[in-house]
């Protein structure tokens, strides 16, 4: 968070219409927070059996980056748990711990690429959507895939990329408009409309495709036939509630609970939330 910080502060204090300036407002997009693991969270991960995988970053380094993975149980069902931007698999320890009291699972969760415990300095959903591939490479079709913020939007790339139909796909807070999310945070750091726009533009550059290809409204290819549940606060404004509206008024066979209050980040610890889940699973499973 330290760096993050420290980036925000240099945007704000240098010239717009300088060479750099653009420079900083991609650092300011991709650079992922890191976030020190609690005891608690370090615990937990210690019990874990260990794995890692590859992601190839084709915009940054063009390089493979290895990514860190950690599996819990042994059980024929599989819960695959991606996280969202600036988190971890760790972060996600209070509901892990809930999960492996549902018998005969296994518990997969990983740090993507530029996030966590992995390789990489920045990252991007191109990387989250290739490490979550990877994962379900590696291991099979999950029963279950949960996705948290960025990471919900992963797993729908995902699963349009490798056809994989889990038996329950979980939305905790997607996100459903990357470009609005973009926007978001460079007007945050005071960033005036010309150069949001001249990043946007080197952005469709570099990716090959414009961030507002990036909308889950464009990207969800499901029907009725995919048991899906997602979970939201309506007070949420990093993933505003006007986007998932709009996203479920069209998609009325998504189960969706609004929990007011739990927060972009602390949703995924929220203990009516966690039973919910857990509830779910349960129904699918036995």
């Amino acid at each position: 968070m330290k760096k993050l910080k420290q980036i925000i502060a240099q945007v704000k204090t240098t010239d717009e219409a300088s060479a750099g300036f653009n420079d900083l407002l991609w650092q300011l997009i991709c650079y992922s927070p890191k976030m020190p693991v609690r005891l608690q969270q370090q615990q937990l991960l210690d019990e874990a059996e260990k794995f890692s995988l590859t992601a190839y970053d084709e915009h940054f380094t063009h390089t493979h980056l290895k990514f860190n993975g950690f599996k819990w149980g042994s059980g024929t069902h599989k819960i695959v748990i991606t996280h969202g931007w600036g988190s971890k698999a760790a972060d996600f320890a209070e509901l892990i711990n809930a999960l492996s009291l549902i018998p005969d699972t296994t518990i997969i969760a990983f740090d993507v690429p530029g996030n966590g415990s992995s390789e990489g300095e920045l990252s991007n959903g191109a990387l989250f959507a290739d490490a979550a591939k990877a994962v379900i490479g590696q291991y099979g079709t999950p029963d279950i895939l949960i996705g948290h913020s960025l990471g919900g939007m992963a797993n729908i790339m995902a699963l349009n990329d490798n056809g994989a139909k889990p038996k329950l796909l979980i939305s905790v807070t997607p996100l459903i408009r990357l470009k609005e999310n973009f926007e978001s945070s460079m007007a945050a750091a005071g960033v005036s409309a010309e150069p949001q726009a001249a990043y946007l533009k080197s952005f469709e550059e570099l990716v090959g495709r414009a961030a507002s290809s990036y909308d889950l409204e464009k990207l969800y290819q499901r029907g009725p036939e995919q048991q899906h549940f997602l979970l939201y606060d309506e007070a949420d404004m990093i993933s505003p509630y006007k986007f998932i509206r709009d996203f479920l008024s069209a998609r009325p066979f998504i189960r969706n609970k609004n929990y007011t209050g739990a927060g972009h980040a602390g949703i995924i610890r929220s203990p009516e939330v966690i039973a919910d889940i857990v509830a779910a699973i349960s129904a699918i499973l036995k």
